[in-house]
């Protein structure tokens, strides 16, 4: 018998302000269809004045312990993925255990930028094959409205707000790859790229910082990358491009999304897509847009997906798992 960590509940929650294209048309040399054009995106939201990264974290988390069925006691761990979190310290993931109420367990942050999810998912995942946690909350959310330079047309278009939360849960299973949960996963990083996407503050510079972006370089390592690690997770878990029901992918340019996907031979009707509506909200993509998919109609109990995303670091990685 083998322990899989499995899928429970999935939430998310959406700031109310949604921010369109045309929004950036006021202030910028720059129009809804270039921004279309080159991203995918025509819309966005954008956390209110005082609304915080934890915040909507646990509103994420409540809304996939509803799903599950669950209350907040009956969770053991919280890994938050997020580059943006409310403060320097405590993490994030504390402040969302105690806005829960959950006095139990213990919780943590996890930073690899838009490959945040990812990483967040197999630590999940590692704590419950060892036994150290039965049930496991894993959130991406961020707030990159807060770094964003308003005066940079290449970058401040492309990112939202937003948070996402999958409910892992141990249980016994064949140990084969039609088990649900999760199969297998990948992680990869390489330091030596980390001027092609970062933060110009921290603590060496006393400041906040806002995000810088060469996007043509990312670009190029982007679908290169993701194709090569989701195909290795593939290989781990046993299974084949033909026999993946969605790719559920870090949303953040559409071209990067239908590059990956033509690579791993698989139709844009196998990709659940909704950087057109939310942008690139980093870690908190890919667990938005599995809530959302599920939503949709799109993923269903059975279905094998595919997880993966790059981020500054550069960080990547992909996750198989079994719905």
């Amino acid at each position: 018998m083998t322990i899989r960590a499995v899928v429970a509940g999935v939430g998310h929650y959406l700031p109310e302000r949604v921010v369109p294209n045309t929004e950036f048309e006021k202030t910028l040399e720059t129009t809804d269809e270039w921004i279309r054009a080159r991203s995918g995106i025509e819309r966005r939201h954008f956390a209110a004045e005082g609304e915080t990264t934890s915040g909507m974290a646990a509103n994420a988390a409540r809304a996939a312990l509803k799903d599950a069925g669950l209350e907040p006691a009956d969770v053991d761990a919280i890994v938050l993925a997020t580059s943006t979190a409310d403060l320097t310290f405590p993490s994030a993931a504390t402040m969302v255990q105690a806005e829960l109420g959950m006095t139990n367990g213990f919780a943590f942050d996890v930073q690899a930028v838009c490959a945040g999810f990812v990483y967040a998912l197999s630590n999940a995942n590692a704590l419950i094959l060892s036994g150290q946690a039965r049930r496991v909350m894993v959130i991406g959310a961020e707030t990159f409205s807060r770094i964003m330079d308003w005066t940079d047309r290449s970058t401040c278009v492309l990112f939202g707000d937003g948070a996402g939360a999958v409910l892992l849960e141990a249980r016994d299973s064949g140990g084969t790859p039609a088990d649900r949960g999760i199969l297998s996963t990948d992680l990869n990083s390489d330091g030596r790229h980390r001027d092609l996407l970062y933060v110009d503050g921290g603590v060496s510079t006393g400041t906040t910082g806002h995000l810088r972006m060469q996007g043509n370089q990312v670009f190029r390592h982007a679908v290169e990358k993701l194709a090569s690690t989701a195909t290795t997770a593939m290989e781990k878990a046993g299974v084949s491009a033909e026999e993946v029901d969605w790719i559920v992918p870090h949303q953040a340019n559409i071209r990067i999304i239908q590059g990956t996907a033509k690579k791993l031979g698989l139709p844009m009707e196998n990709v659940v897509v909704t950087v057109q509506d939310h942008g690139n909200t980093s870690a908190a993509s890919i667990p938005l847009a599995l809530s959302v998919g599920r939503d949709r109609g799109q993923i269903k109990p059975g279905d094998l997906i595919v997880t993966e995303a790059i981020g500054g670091g550069l960080a990547w990685g992909a996750v198989v798992l079994r719905w």
